[in-house]
């Protein structure tokens, strides 16, 4: 069985205001941990209430954060679900997808290491002129135990440049498929001043050539849009290889639940293990009725995120706006 890679549809996250927020700072994790570490939230979801600038948007971000690095985190606005070509239900399900992971285990061969050389070999390009074009690449790699100098294919050589891999960097290369991943800057250059904040890793030990367990975290979401125009069979590698574009259309429920199936099939054999993340919603005086109904109906779903709302209205009454409280949202929850 071989497991592709699959390229995350979240968005990249730049310098924010929040991007600093690593966790809740408590020497004791607090109510609403504790409660999603005893997976005592089920059916239920927490409402951030406050007016603007209290810090409501950072208590979801600090929670998914202390749960772990790597837990999805799906920020949405309430107006967001209103739209004249999706429905209001699809728009909740995409995100409902996009909030839950699903981190896939499997044993690879690579080439890993240090890279210590990269040499790309031109020759006159076949087409004749002034051109040149690649022939192959002699790449480097150095581990603890020793190097080893690779003749790598020019496709490789795309993907290199596609990761934007530099002398110092560590990467590895799968031996069947040729794909490559950065997994970050060896911390040989931890010392060099750079003002973007680079990943340093440790050199890697053993062999160059090895047998790694390869960790793949993908979401719902990423499968749903790699198999919305599925061009071979409903198998794993259907499911994590047929990558497209994405694009702003519906994903039927047919699709969902076919997927649902291979991976609670995949769970069960141990292939993989879902993770489940954050979906925070905020404004969410602005959702209705239908909206309410479709998102309690999915927290009771066996996958289902931790879902915060957030609202700057009154809880217990209010002249601006509509009251937001348990009895309207008819969901089960704890208000913070």
């Amino acid at each position: 069985m071989k497991i592709e890679e699959v390229q995350s549809t979240a968005k990249k996250q730049r310098i924010a205001s929040h991007t600093h927020i690593k966790g809740l700072g408590l020497d004791a994790n607090g109510k609403a941990i504790d409660l999603c570490v005893s997976q005592k939230m089920a059916g239920r979801a927490i409402l951030l209430a406050g007016p603007p600038g209290t810090g409501k948007t950072a208590l979801a971000i600090a929670i998914s954060q202390e749960l772990e690095t790597k837990v999805p985190f799906c920020p949405m606005v309430g107006s967001e679900v209103y739209s004249s070509e999706v429905k209001k239900t699809a728009v909740l399900m995409e995100n409902f997808r996009r909030s839950i992971g699903l981190r896939i285990k499997e044993t690879k061969e690579v080439y890993e290491g240090e890279v210590i050389e990269l040499s790309p070999e031109e020759t006159d390009s076949v087409t004749g002129g002034y051109g040149k074009s690649i022939n192959h690449v002699i790449i480097g790699l150095k581990t603890v135990k020793g190097t080893k100098q690779l003749k790598l294919d020019p496709t490789i050589y795309n993907a290199l440049l596609k990761e934007k891999v530099a002398v110092g960097d560590v990467i590895y290369i799968e031996a069947n498929s040729g794909a490559v991943k950065r997994v970050g800057r060896s911390d040989a250059f931890a010392t060099e001043f750079d003002l973007e904040a680079e990943e340093y890793v440790p050199l890697p030990k053993g062999e160059v050539h090895k047998k790694k367990e390869i960790v793949q975290d993908v979401t719902l979401h990423d499968l749903d849009a790699a198999n919305a125009r599925p061009q071979g069979g409903q198998d794993i590698l259907s499911l994590t290889g047929q990558m497209m574009k994405p694009r702003k259309t519906e994903i039927t429920d047919k699709l969902r639940q076919e997927i649902n199936k291979v991976v609670n099939q995949y769970i069960d054999e141990g292939v993989a293990e879902p993770v489940p993340g954050v979906l925070f919603i905020d404004e969410v005086h602005m959702l209705d009725m239908e909206c309410f109904s479709y998102l309690n109906r999915a927290l009771e779903s066996s996958l289902s995120p931790i879902v915060i709302f957030a609202t700057n209205r009154g809880i217990y009454g209010t002249s601006v706006g509509r009251t937001i409280d348990e009895q309207v949202c008819g969901i089960q929850g704890y208000i913070f």
